[in-house]
């Protein structure tokens, strides 16, 4: 074989491997928003990884950072341009639209879980590979859908034990009046010294003037300290729809604050917007955020109906709860002599039916080794098989926190765990 064969194969940079107990804590934050989300008429959507590229040009915009800088875009063997899915509204949107869900049901809520990729620089909290938990709500264009999802997300972050935690609202309008107000941004961006902007947002300035309150640069930011303020342009309807969902937060008493420049990453959003910042974490603070985009749906060929959703990433929830403690098992099964090594592999499989959680040794070694495996794997109880057990069909149980052990017939094994 030569050397080259023999080199370690590394894993691609931006992407994890997750292993116990890390991953069990994934598992328990998805368990969790399965369960929180059935509760509001929530089923879940699964989604495939891959969607044509086009999708997210025309629903995300070709202007935003996602499009022009962080997918992971290739060619298919017939030349076709496929994309590994950057977000999931726009492919729970296509979903939506391609199966004409709409046509049998007025409201539809959705959920989705899974992994996301973004080609940017790798940090803590933030992976090329990272997962996520969506929740849509498409046909729907009242403020009390608003309110329910934004009730609905709060639940979820209590419930898996989430806290200092800040929603941010905003209003970004609809096509009526928005216009007005990029006019107004327009102008105060050319009154500006745009050699103080970053180059991105003087490029934005160009194409997109709204992405220049969305941008992260500390000198940008102070910058808009002076921009317009969207709420100050809203129409009247927006500003109605606004407050019906400030109202249903208050008697709801879920607190927030009002942030004008918020204005989130993405093209497709209007009227409700909406981020929930962690003071526990540092610079990249978001944990969830989303908003309205009551145009998406007819901008990829579908219906002209509304939707609104958000998003929310699991690694950094997973920095702000930390890892699971390992939970441990009932029982370990330790075979000493040969004879018992299928004898104990059987007996392990009999308490599993029943219900039970232990682990068994594959190799025959000395009771003191195998008591330091099954305090390894946390057990309860400590199932000895050896010579004498074998011959008189018994097993010996050894209470690892006690100490206590005691000998049973092996067709009742089963009653070593009365109490557990």
């Amino acid at each position: 074989m030569t050397a080259k064969a023999m080199e370690i194969i590394h894993k691609v940079k931006g992407f994890s491997d997750i292993f116990p107990p890390r991953s069990e804590t994934y598992t328990r934050l998805e368990e969790a928003a399965r369960q929180i989300f059935s509760r509001y008429g929530f089923g879940e959507l699964r989604l495939p990884l891959l969607e044509k590229t086009e999708l997210f040009a025309r629903s995300i915009g070709d202007e935003t950072d996602i499009v022009q800088k962080e997918m992971y875009s290739f060619q298919d063997r017939k030349g076709r341009s496929l994309t590994l899915r950057p977000e999931a509204t726009a492919g729970v949107a296509r979903a939506y639209i391609e199966n004409k869900i709409y046509a049998g049901q007025e409201v539809s809520k959705l959920y989705t879980l899974g992994p996301m990729f973004r080609y940017e620089r790798p940090q803590k909290g933030r992976q090329r590979q990272f997962h996520q938990i969506n929740a849509e709500i498409l046909g729907s264009a009242a403020p009390e859908a608003d309110a329910e999802l934004l009730l609905m997300l709060t639940s979820f972050l209590k419930n898996i034990g989430l806290k200092a935690l800040v929603l941010d609202l905003n209003s970004l309008g609809c096509s009526k009046c928005r216009p007005v107000f990029i006019e107004a941004v327009d102008a105060f961006l050319r009154s500006e010294e745009r050699a103080g902007f970053c180059p991105d947002c003087q490029q934005r300035s160009q194409t997109n003037p709204l992405r220049t309150y969305d941008c992260k640069v500390d000198r940008c930011r102070e910058n808009m300290k002076g921009a317009p303020r969207i709420t100050d342009y809203i129409c009247l309807d927006c500003r109605d729809h606004f407050q019906v969902v400030k109202d249903l937060l208050d008697r709801s008493g879920v607190e927030y604050r009002i942030n004008p420049n918020l204005v989130r990453g993405l093209d497709y959003y209007q009227r409700t917007t909406f981020e929930v910042i962690s003071r526990d974490i540092g610079s990249q603070s978001a944990v969830a955020g989303g908003g309205r985009y009551d145009g998406l749906l007819k901008d990829l060929g579908g219906p002209d109906l509304p939707g609104i959703g958000f998003a929310c990433g699991l690694e950094r929830l997973v920095m702000l709860l930390g890892e699971n403690e390992p939970a441990g098992c009932d029982f370990f099964v330790a075979v000493l002599v040969p004879e018992a090594k299928e004898t104990g592999l059987l007996l392990a499989c009999e308490l599993r039916e029943q219900g039970l959680c232990g682990e068994t040794g594959f190799e025959v070694k000395s009771l003191k080794s195998q008591l330091r495996l099954a305090n390894k794997h946390l057990a309860r109880k400590c199932l000895i098989l050896g010579q004498e057990e074998m011959a008189g069909s018994t097993v010996l149980a050894k209470d690892m926190q006690t100490g206590e052990q005691h000998e049973v017939a092996r067709e009742k094994a089963l009653s070593i765990f009365d109490g557990l």
